[in-house]
């Protein structure tokens, strides 16, 4: 099992973070953080990087529901998607597969919620 979701698009960099960020909020998500790591890599480092941001996804009833099934699960909140510049200059879309990371913790309940959530970033980005 792949730990990510991904699609490769034609849009450039900014149009595919307003894109994917439309589409997450069709599917109950907000973003509440955005890291632009060629940003951080370049101020703390001094390193020339491509392209890359990785915004902080959540969806609330969803959120609530594992926190609720394990207190834990803030460690694994909010579901990351990343847009990067491929080498090819594309953009590319991928976000945690949430069965993936829940296949960590042994808790039933948590399952039918990283499928309903996995189902949801799918959809998000295969309609960007």
């Amino acid at each position: 099992m792949k730990y990510y979701i991904e699609k490769v698009t034609n849009y450039t960099f900014d149009e595919a973070i307003e894109k994917v960020t439309e589409e997450l909020k069709k599917e109950g998500f907000g973003v509440l953080t955005t890291i632009n790591i060629q940003e951080k890599l370049k101020k703390k480092l001094d390193i020339d990087f491509r392209k890359y941001t990785i915004l902080g996804a959540c969806n609330p009833p969803a959120a609530y529901q594992a926190l609720q099934a394990e207190d834990k699960i803030g460690t694994m909140l909010p579901c990351n998607v990343i847009v990067q510049e491929t080498s090819d200059n594309k953009v590319e879309i991928a976000a945690v597969n949430p069965i993936a990371s829940m296949m960590a913790i042994e808790n039933e309940d948590l399952g039918g919620i990283a499928i309903d959530i996995k189902n949801r970033l799918e959809k998000a980005i295969q309609a960007v």
